[in-house]
């Protein structure tokens, strides 16, 4: 008796391992055809506009065929591996033209029980859909029991569809290339219809890539690749985490506007105290830096000056105040810029914001980060004094409001007493949205993050 091949062969499909991403490039393959898989073993690297996420197989059974070689970059929902569940059954095989869909009798032989998930991910709520293609016209009740078997091996369990956004193909790419999910965009023009400015409205407060000056986290940067003898220029494909700089950058510098604001300033005493509390056993097991004071120097600025904190919403036409503080942090890593933020760093102790802290420095630097763990952010943190340089100018987040871009801390000459020292002095630049902080919100902020700085005592008679 011949086996059915759509019980035997399972399709492992390209999931949503962001929040509206439509495109994956495949890395790395960890498995070739011929091996044999388990269920949760992570089978290959996939590198989206926001991270590099693993992505484990749901079920057991034999590598049967790789879809797409290395460096390929995928649609959402285009099946990527071919299991074969049952080998040594028979010798059918899948059609090679197009993936196999699971039936209703493939969920009965799952195991129950068993809800399957990316790595850092939780249980999605929804799940992509897409059209159907042009001369196709599957049975409606096989349709959605195909979706929703593809949808639970996919890890997403199953999940409710929900109405696709209506908008034309060339809206769907700025979308795309802005980082906007269009299920979260308001349309205007006629039958529910998103139209381009509808997507410009909503690319302000839409969570996307970091800025692009400084960097406190610094990773191993890989080989650049050989230039032939003779070469007068190389070209570098833009996609992945610099297609996503890039858009959120233009995006950024061109909706909102900037005004940075510069302050010197004398931190010997912030020194002292940093080289205290290295010998302090309360803070034993954790990393402490000036980086440690300097943020919890800026979530006093926060709660001093409430109103920066907020957002714009374009699409609303509100200001969005935050009554909590996603703190980001610049981090470079080998595949480009990314900015990790804190969540809830308004209630934590120091040494759990140390702690923080150096979990975010070494997920990054592993290539570990999240796109959950680089979304919500509200106020960012750039240290470009790692590089040696006095600062800089840097460009707001999108969605953020504010963002600190700290100096080199150096020994220089300065007025201390009445008389000329040698003291440790740095410069902050504050660059704000004039939207929504006016320039005497802005100075307050960053006047009161230089105080605490020069008076970390103030951390307590502030806090």
């Amino acid at each position: 008796m011949t086996q059915d091949t759509s019980l035997r062969f399972r399709e492992f499909k390209m999931p949503d391992v962001g929040e509206g991403l439509t495109e994956a490039e495949i890395l790395k393959w960890y498995v070739q055809p011929g091996d044999t898989v388990t269920d949760g073993q992570v089978v290959c690297e996939v590198e989206t506009a926001k991270a590099a996420v693993e992505l484990p197989i749901p079920y057991d059974g034999v590598v049967h065929e790789l879809r797409f070689e290395e460096g390929t970059t995928v649609d959402v929902g285009t099946s990527i591996i071919t299991i074969d569940v049952a080998p040594g059954s028979g010798d059918a095989a899948p059609a090679a033209a197009a993936p196999v869909v699971d039936t209703p009798a493939a969920e009965e032989a799952e195991p129950k029980g068993r809800t399957p998930v990316l790595v850092g991910y939780g249980v999605a709520e929804t799940s992509t859909k897409r059209r159907a293609r042009k001369g196709t016209s599957p049975v409606p009740e096989q349709a959605a029991a195909a979706a929703a078997i593809q949808t639970e091996m996919n890890g997403h369990g199953v999940a409710p569809t929900a109405a696709r956004p209506l908008a034309k193909p060339p809206v769907r790419k700025l979308a795309k290339d802005l980082g906007i999910d269009l299920a979260t965009v308001t349309p205007t023009g006629p039958d529910g219809v998103i139209t381009r400015e509808d997507v410009h409205a909503a690319a302000a407060p839409a969570p996307a890539a970091a800025p692009v000056q400084a960097e406190p986290v610094i990773a191993a940067q890989p080989a650049p690749a050989p230039v032939a003898a003779g070469a007068r220029e190389t070209r570098i494909p833009i996609k992945g985490v610099r297609k996503a700089i890039a858009a959120a950058m233009v995006g950024s510098a061109f909706t909102a506007p900037h005004v940075t604001e510069f302050i010197t300033l004398d931190v010997t005493r912030t020194m002292k105290l940093v080289d205290e509390l290295k010998a302090d056993k309360d803070m034993a097991g954790v990393r402490v830096n000036p980086l440690l004071l300097i943020a919890k120097a800026l979530l006093v600025a926060i709660k001093r000056n409430p109103e920066v904190n907020a957002a714009w919403d374009e699409a609303n036409q509100e200001i969005v105040q935050k009554h909590y503080v996603n703190l980001g942090i610049a981090a470079a890593t080998p595949r480009g810029l990314i900015v990790p933020n804190i969540k809830d760093a308004h209630d934590k102790t120091l040494p759990e914001l140390a702690q923080a802290l150096g979990e975010l420095v070494s997920t990054a630097r592993e290539g570990k980060t999240t796109p959950a763990a680089m979304q919500g952010g509200t106020v960012t943190i750039t240290n470009v004094g790692v590089f040696g340089v006095d600062t800089g100018t840097p460009i707001l987040n999108p969605g953020e409001s504010a963002i600190l871009a700290v100096g080199a801390i150096k020994l220089q000459p300065w007025v201390h007493k009445g008389k000329v020292k040698p003291r440790q002095v740095t410069t902050l630049a504050l660059s704000f949205d004039h939207r929504l902080v006016d320039g005497e919100l802005g100075s307050k902020v960053l006047a009161d993050v230089a105080a605490i700085l020069e008076q970390p005592k103030r951390l307590i008679t502030w806090a």
